[in-house]
């Protein structure tokens, strides 16, 4: 949201309820268009996807009617995928694919509301008989908002997913609007985590060397299933060596996997966070080390392509985090889907080579986990919205490390279905859950 698209930007006012105590306010949104013809009034800028239904945007709308006169107003609900920079696009066709739009007139009224919210009722008591309540609905076949970190040089709007409400009179609804009788307000669409948290993660894997009785055992485990965005992520790995080789370093990574639907499916991934272990498992020996993981977006500003959650104006933001689809949905649903995975590599010396063409036809073990955001309770019993980062587990496979030539990387197992693509999900705020799931 640029400042230049409209008079005022949006600002937040504190207006008190009916049936709430004095000192207890409610911030409301308000934006005016540069001509003063209407004003978007809004109690929230996030709204909550629940998986079996969305949160619906609902505002007020102050009309002038000696500004607008015979016009009509409207207001919009667009959800839009920007997979290209506003600084390269070209003859006036802008790197942007509306994925949803919705338009309802509010003035002159084409129906009378009945049910409203406590904050409609309020502002339109506040605001007088030019106020008209508005309710705009989600479908659940949506992505979550999330954008993608440009580069430090990177001017202008940033690619991703984002949602925005939009007012304005016109006497033509297929006209080009001027930008002068419109406003415009940004909007995210989150997820949370699960209230009911799912099992230990856990996984174990073997591989079996040439010419050795007894093979290389690996296990991996975390202390539980949901992380808080900033808590330390410990992650437990057991190395049971029962061959003539000598494990030189054991690594543990978080990756974040963004998959980029549009026009076709591509997946891009980002390394947020990676610990070491220097020391030796010498042969027919077993090793327990705790490893502690720390993904955060602090850590990785240089990297561009990072998903990030989608951020308002002038507001900071983390991660993004996974979301998950309803059952039901179409899984090829268009935007930035987003999951992470801990990988868990041992380097061994000592071994002859394997390409990567013989991984891909056996195939790859890997756990994936969904991150997402969570409704906590604060000390007062009152829910906040907090979001959650959830970290999952993967051992994926071993890379060994030949003495004299080059990286060689085992395959250490196959997946439970032929099929071992897996399709990512998407939002991350201060802290997150994971859920075990193969896809």
């Amino acid at each position: 949201m640029s400042c230049a698209e409209s008079h005022k930007v949006a600002t937040p006012s504190s207006i008190s309820l009916k049936n709430t105590s004095p000192s207890q306010s409610h911030v409301v949104y308000k934006k005016m268009s540069r001509d003063k013809a209407v004003t978007i009034y809004l109690g929230k800028r996030d709204f909550i996807d629940h998986i079996d239904g969305v949160e619906p945007v609902d505002g007020v709308l102050l009309v002038d009617p000696e500004i607008v006169k015979g016009k009509k107003v409207y207001v919009t609900l667009t959800c839009a995928f920007r997979y290209g920079q506003e600084d390269i696009d070209v003859m006036g066709l802008t790197f942007r694919k509306d994925l949803f739009f919705s338009r309802l007139q509010l003035y002159p009224p084409v129906e009378k509301w009945e049910s409203l919210s406590q904050l409609q009722e309020c502002l339109m008591k506040k605001l007088g008989n030019n106020a008209y309540p508005f309710v705009l609905t989600f479908p659940d076949y949506l992505p979550c908002s999330v954008s993608l970190q440009p580069a430090p040089h990177d001017v202008g709007k940033c690619c991703g997913v984002d949602f925005e409400v939009k007012a304005f009179c016109t006497e033509n609804v297929e006209e080009r609007i001027p930008k002068r009788n419109f406003v415009r307000l940004l909007i995210r669409k989150v997820q949370y985590a699960p209230e009911e948290p799912g099992p230990q993660p856990q996984a174990e894997t073997t591989w079996q060397f040439f010419m050795s009785s007894k093979p290389l055992h690996l296990r991996a485990r975390l202390s539980k299933e949901v992380f808080y965005h900033g808590e330390p992520i410990p992650v437990t790995v057991t190395v049971t060596n029962n061959t003539e080789k000598t494990v030189k370093k054991i690594r543990v990574l978080v990756e974040q996997v963004a998959n980029v639907v549009l026009y076709s499916s591509d997946y891009y991934t980002k390394v947020v966070a990676m610990e070491e272990v220097q020391e030796k498992v010498q042969p027919n020996s077993i090793i327990t080390k705790t490893l502690i993981l720390l993904p955060l977006l602090a850590n990785n500003r240089e990297k561009r392509g990072i998903a990030l959650d989608g951020k308002l104006k002038d507001e900071d933001t983390n991660l993004a985090s996974s979301t998950i689809i309803k059952d039901g949905i179409d899984k090829t649903v268009l935007g930035i889907l987003v999951a992470y995975k801990v990988k868990v590599k041992l380097i061994v010396s000592g071994v002859c080579h394997l390409d990567s063409s013989e991984l891909e036809k056996n195939g790859i073990l890997s756990l994936l986990f969904k991150c997402v955001s969570a409704l906590l309770a604060n000390k007062s019993g009152i829910l906040i919205a907090s979001k959650i980062p959830v970290f999952g587990l993967i051992v994926d496979w071993f890379q060994l490390l030949v003495k004299q030539k080059s990286v060689a990387c085992i395959q250490s197992g196959t997946s439970p279905q032929s099929k071992h693509h897996f399709l990512v999900n998407q939002l991350l705020r201060p802290q997150g859950c994971l859920q075990l799931q193969y896809l």
